[in-house]
């Protein structure tokens, strides 16, 4: 009986852990023709403010944040500076470097992001990858990112993000991002 139960809980585990489930299922194809159309250069342009929480492992909420943002683009490249104010006391910024590619692809850069990260702007949304490597103060960890970004029909943005190490999902991230006086 015992050993029933290992091997139910071992696939469980398994199922958890493959791309092809929950969250990690989605892929850009699935959001064709949605719309709003999400165009990273307009939609991320301008003055914005993001609000968010971040999940820890057990699903508690271990972090909150208020972000002020600007985004600024020369037809296929941009800048998107950020500047978070955590509830604890912390601040952090980093500043993105966007490069659009065909078929709405498109490469992002920053100092704390291990290589090139790699987007998809499709229908109502945009998806990123990345990996990024946490100050040494969070301990200095190399995760593994997905970002989805939903585009409302009233402009504000939903962003939901996955993090993991060894393909396990440490943290998660939820917040809106908007034009700054909406």
């Amino acid at each position: 009986m015992k050993l029933l139960l290992v091997a139910i809980i071992a696939l469980l585990l398994l199922a958890l852990l493959r791309p092809g489930f929950g969250f990690r299922s989605q892929r850009p194809h699935h959001y064709e023709g949605t719309g709003p159309v999400f165009d990273i250069r307009t939609h991320l342009s301008g003055e914005m403010i993001s609000e968010g929480i971040i999940y820890g492992p057990m699903g508690r909420v271990v972090s909150r944040f208020v972000a002020t943002m600007n985004g600024e683009w020369s037809n296929d490249t941009g800048t998107l500076s950020e500047d978070f104010a955590y509830a604890g006391g912390n601040t952090q910024a980093r500043k993105w470097y966007l490069t659009m590619g065909e078929d709405g692809a498109f490469t992002a850069t920053a100092d704390d992001i291990i290589g090139e990260g790699h987007g998809q702007q499709t229908g109502a949304t945009v998806q990123l990858h990345y990996r990024i490597r946490l100050p040494e103060s969070a301990g200095g960890h190399v995760l593994d990112v997905t970002d989805w970004m939903y585009l409302m029909e009233n402009g504000t943005i939903m962003n939901r993000s996955e993090m993991r190490k060894f393909g396990i999902k440490v943290a998660e991230l939820v917040a809106t991002i908007r034009p700054k006086g909406n």
